[in-house]
């Protein structure tokens, strides 16, 4: 039909690493009907977003249209990919999609928040199909560093889009499916419009490595290891758990699993078959009473998070259980950019309890969950697509990738969060910006990036912050001095005087000299006191400070 259009719409995920969503769109202009592939998250950090839980992408103009949206497709079961299900999913109100490991996930996280977790529903992997408004939707099995991965294989009226989510070419990923060739060029045999495609790895050169490659490797490390042997890697590695697990039996040891995130990824593995032989586990208790050298645990926390098993090890006692000098900490794993400062945070902590660390070592003892450049360079020959467009990448990363792309004779676009694709026809282009931006999880609250709360935290976290009561009587004069009270300052200023005196001194004298016009406004008369203080604390300690004024104005009869 005339005037029907193919769009692609990333709303997070493109021109950063983590909190995916994107948006399908087939129909009319400004009457497509709607598929979102994926419902992702971020973690925050005290620089940017101080207090805050979690980072979503701003949904805002998904939910505008959410009576046009036909369903959300979670491709795997990582944070970043199925994390704001829970707390998103209910307000788009469509059916959810997933194989059962996801599934099983989405359905938690949709409980924990109160929702109904029959929202999701399970799919088989692909030749099986899901139709949902003018999309053939099926689940492309890939390998990954969690079970179950999937490429999206995505049938329009104007031809078949591939979305490869999260992959890399494994032929033995320890768990989960390999990566099968023969299944993917099949997918091309009717010719693939546009190739949507993950671009992390993009500037890594050699081929990727197979997870095969690591678990001789943990073996011979922790069977030379002394002490209590503690490892850490993403939860959601479930290839990787069991391989570190495996060798800590190997090696004569228990094995302790800690940290809830971890257990849970097994325990929901097993339940949904897509593992089995995991090896047996001691509770933290257990773990207590067996001696050291016969012990092995694995935690969370590879990213140096603050609330995980290993941070919290290295503050001292975790759940009765300490590290000691002599002890063996491994992280098997990759420090994602961005989270080195918390990683060596620990490892230092470890380095003066006399622990010896030791880390992926070129690769040793980890390997990536994303395709290389090579491995790019495969897929599109083999899927032979019309059209490349990056995602799951930072700028630069969806840029190589467009250039990559070109190099083999292939169409490429860039398309960062908010710029609507048309892929409708043979040169694809952004037909319209979209406003996109990030939303908090603050408690139990969703907050606008622009919201003003979270910077507001920021510049009370720089600054300082000063409270201050006026009290006024209806003769528009001050009955007192004001009450101050000085939070994040130093105690005294420059002057060696208490800050919090020479606040309130400097607020009489105003009130002493200011005019009644002043007195009566509440507003005119806030300024002035924010003003007087802040010019206070600026001479006295060279700070700013947030001021917070109440005025409490008495009528006698």
């Amino acid at each position: 039909m005339s005037g029907e259009r193919l769009i692609y719409l990333p709303l997070g995920g493109a021109g950063e690493i983590g909190m995916n969503a994107y948006v399908y769109g087939y129909g009319p202009e400004g009457a497509e009907r709607y598929i979102l592939v994926d419902l992702g998250v971020t973690f925050p950090d005290m620089d940017g977003s101080p207090g805050v839980d979690l980072i979503l992408p701003d949904m805002a103009w998904l939910m505008d249209r959410a009576d046009r949206l036909d369903g959300v497709f979670v491709t795997h079961a990582h944070e970043d990919h199925v994390g704001g299900v829970g707390i998103l999913a209910a307000q788009l109100n469509a059916p959810i999609y997933a194989r059962s490991f996801t599934a099983a996930i989405a359905r938690r996280k949709l409980e924990e928040r109160g929702h109904d977790p029959d929202m999701v529903q399970v799919c088989d992997a692909w030749p099986s199909t899901t139709d949902v408004g003018p999309f053939k939707v099926g689940f492309l099995p890939v390998s990954h560093s969690i079970p179950q991965a999937s490429g999206m294989v995505i049938d329009t009226p104007a031809g078949r889009l591939v979305h490869t989510g999260d992959f890399k070419l494994d032929p033995t990923p320890g768990l989960g499916e390999p990566f099968d060739p023969e299944l993917w060029a099949s997918v091309a045999e009717g010719g693939v419009r546009a190739l949507i495609c993950d671009s992390t790895n993009v500037f890594s050169a050699q081929p990727g490595r197979s997870e095969a490659e690591v678990a001789p490797r943990l073996k011979d490390f922790i069977s030379e290891a002394s002490g209590m042997v503690v490892a850490t890697t993403f939860a959601s590695n479930l290839a990787r758990v069991k391989a570190l697990a495996e060798a800590g039996i190997a090696a004569g040891r228990s094995v302790c699993l800690l940290g809830r995130a971890m257990r849970r990824m097994v325990q929901t593995a097993e339940e949904t078959s897509v593992m089995a032989g995991f090896p047996s586990t001691i509770g933290p208790e257990d773990a207590t009473q067996v001696p050291r050298e016969n012990l092995m645990l694995i935690v969370t926390g590879s990213q140096g998070e603050r609330r995980a098993a290993s941070a919290a090890l290295s503050r001292g006692k975790y759940l009765g259980l300490e590290m000691q000098e002599g002890d063996t900490f491994l992280f098997s794993s990759k420090t994602i950019p961005g989270n080195e400062v918390g990683v060596a945070r620990i490892w230092n902590a470890y380095s003066e309890m006399g622990v010896d660390v030791s880390d992926d070592q070129g690769g040793l003892y980890h390997v990536s969950g994303h395709a290389n450049r090579p491995d790019l360079i495969a897929v599109h020959k083999l899927l032979n697509p019309q059209i490349v467009v990056p995602m799951h990448g930072e700028h630069r990363h969806l840029r190589e990738h467009v250039k990559l792309a070109k190099a083999g004779g292939r169409t490429g676009i860039v398309a960062p969060n908010g710029a609507m694709v048309e892929l409708s026809g043979n040169d694809p282009r952004v037909v319209e910006y979209v406003e996109t931006g990030r939303v908090y999880l603050d408690g139990a609250a969703l907050v606008g990036a622009l919201d003003g709360v979270v910077r507001e935290r920021i510049k009370m976290a720089l600054n300082g912050h000063v409270a201050v009561v006026v009290i006024v009587d209806d003769e528009d004069e001050a009955l007192d001095d004001a009450w101050v009270q000085v939070r994040g300052l130093p105690d005294t200023g420059s002057s060696g005087a208490p800050l919090q005196e020479l606040v309130e001194d400097d607020i009489a004298a105003l009130m002493g000299r200011a005019d009644r016009k002043t007195v009566r406004s509440d507003e005119q008369l806030e300024g002035a006191v924010k003003r007087v203080a802040r010019k206070t604390v600026m001479d006295e300690v060279g700070k700013k400070p947030e001021v917070t004024v109440l005025i409490s104005r008495l009528v006698t009869e």
